[in-house]
This record gives structure tokens, sequence and C-alpha cells, in this order.
């Protein structure tokens, strides 16, 4: 039995280059669509597998964009741990710049999280963000991404 067409998605707006990169060269090595989705212009690799997709500005343009057409055998590259959780919904599988897997069984704990500290923030407690992106987040993303392509095919 043939495997389902899946696509994997780019929330573009905040993902890292190296990242990028390396979902440029994993979809044409394993010969998946690519879709970044962007407010502005990313230029992507020439390839019929990789296609950049500008939308209007404006806060969750891109998300909402994504989330239209994402489908269940999806991957979602993002960030924004919403996003994620509306992915997950819909049945597809995200996946953070630094390698976290956001999938049904634990979405709603990040969310739950990412809410919390949102509340904290909000109330002065906790300043800052999360550390910089380095080599370490880079190569558990990789590993991450290579689970989910192997798991999917």
């Amino acid at each position: 039995m043939q495997s389902k067409s899946r696509k994997i998605w780019i929330d573009g707006d905040a993902c890292p280059k190296n990242v990028k990169d390396i979902l440029f060269r994993a979809a044409q090595r394993v010969g998946v669509e690519l879709c970044l989705v962007a407010n502005q212009f990313v230029p992507v690799p020439k390839s019929p597998l990789l296609r950049s997709i500008q939308v209007a500005s404006g806060i969750d343009v891109a998300d909402n964009y994504i989330v239209e057409h994402v489908s269940p055998n999806d991957l979602v590259v993002t960030a924004d741990i919403p996003l994620a959780a509306l992915v997950v919904g819909k049945n597809a599988t995200a996946l953070n710049p630094r390698g976290t897997l956001y999938d049904k069984e634990t979405v709603g704990a990040h969310l739950a999280r990412r809410n919390f500290m949102d509340q904290l923030r909000s109330s002065g407690a906790v300043t800052g963000g999360p550390d910089a992106f380095n080599k370490v987040d880079q190569q558990t993303f990789a590993n991450a991404l290579d689970r989910w392509l192997a798991k999917k095919n």
C-alpha cells in the first residue's frame, strides 16, 4: 500500500535559517513537497518540491494560511505553540525548530506551560525568553525531523 501524500510546512517568519536549510535538503532528499509561508517573500532553492508562499502582513495571517491548508499527514515546523495546537487538532504533526515534537499526547502540556509562562512574563515575574538557538538545538531538530520522515515512509 502506497503512503498518503504529505507536505512539510514552515512557519517561515521566525524559523532560523539553518533549520530552513536542513528542511530544504531533507525535502529534496526524500521527495516531499515543502511550503514556506511568511509575511514577506523568503527565497527557497530552485526545485519543483519547494515553494515560498507570501501572505499579507498581520498577526496570525501566515498561521491561518497554514491551518487552512494543512492535511493530516503533514508536518508543520513552528515555534508557535498555539499554531502547533491547531495543527495537531487537524491530525497533523508539529515540530519546533529546537526539535520538540508536538502531537496529540504532548501539545496540551506544552500549551499550558506556554500560557503559564505568558502570565508570569506579563506580571513581571519572569523576564526574557529562550536561550539563543545553538548547534545542539540544530542537531536535536535534525534528529527529530529524520525520525518523523522515517516513521512516515
